[in-house]
Order: structure tokens, then sequence, then C-alpha cells
């Protein structure tokens, strides 16, 4: 899959960094170093745009050192880019820690994954076909 990307950072496109890697890192494109306050939440630029395929989104995650160590993670759990949107990526982040935590220029500050997906063509019913399962949810199959 190709995608186009334009870079306004100073820095290099993101880039896998071994064979197996999912997804890319996004660095942080700011002008001076931002602190994060716990519970505080910041809209990080990354100083770059892409153009996905139709049928593709990327997913911005968040890295998983930085939830471990820091408690830094994405308010909104996973972003969407989708393929028809052309403007900078940036990233929501939020300090869970108890410590604040510093943001400078560089600073990879989550992970993005592409992803193929479909749209849905939705049909009104009135009921659904039964299953074992039912309606059962939250943890209906044991403690």
């Amino acid at each position: 899959m190709k995608v186009k990307i334009v870079n306004k950072s100073p820095f290099k496109i993101p880039a896998y960094e071994t064979k197996g890697s999912a997804g890319v890192d996004l660095q942080a494109c700011v002008e001076k170093s931002v602190v994060l306050k716990p519970m505080e939440r910041i809209l990080i630029p990354t100083g770059i745009s892409v153009e996905l395929p139709e049928g593709y989104e990327a997913q911005v995650r968040a890295r998983s050192g930085l939830a471990i160590k820091h408690g830094i993670s994405l308010v909104n759990g996973i972003g969407t880019i989708d393929s028809d949107y052309r403007g900078e990526i940036k990233v929501i982040l939020i300090n869970l820690g108890d410590k604040e935590f510093t943001i400078s220029n560089g600073d990879r500050i989550a992970q993005m994954v592409f992803i193929r997906h479909e749209q849905a063509e939705f049909e009104l019913v009135e009921e659904l076909n039964e299953t074992e399962r039912g309606s059962g949810g939250f943890g209906h199959t044991g403690v």
C-alpha cells in the first residue's frame, strides 16, 4: 500500500523500526517544550499529513512505553484518520500519571497503524437471529 505524505516537520518521515512492526512512530512537532500536568490533556501537532487510499484508515494509538512508565495515553483511546482527511495529524494526549510530563520537539508521542475497512450497508429488521450467547455481554461467561 502506498501512502502519500507531506512532511512539514524537521524530522524524517515515519518509518517501521523492525521487520515485524505494525505501526510507525509519530513525533511531536512543537516550537517549545510543553509540560503536561496530571489529568491534563493537550493537542500535539506532528507536522505531517497523509493521503490514504480509499478503504483504509490510519489509527493513532498510544505508545506502550509512555503509558506504563508515565501514564501518557490518548484521550479518545484510538484516533482515526479517515481516507478523505487532508489536514495535519495531531495527537490528543492525556497525562493519567501523578507527575508532570514534558513533551519536547521530536519526542515520539504515539504510533500510527494502517487498517483496511469496509463501510456497512444497514438493513432495518424487526429482530436479529438467535445465538447461544444472545444478548449476554460484559462478563456474562464468568468472573
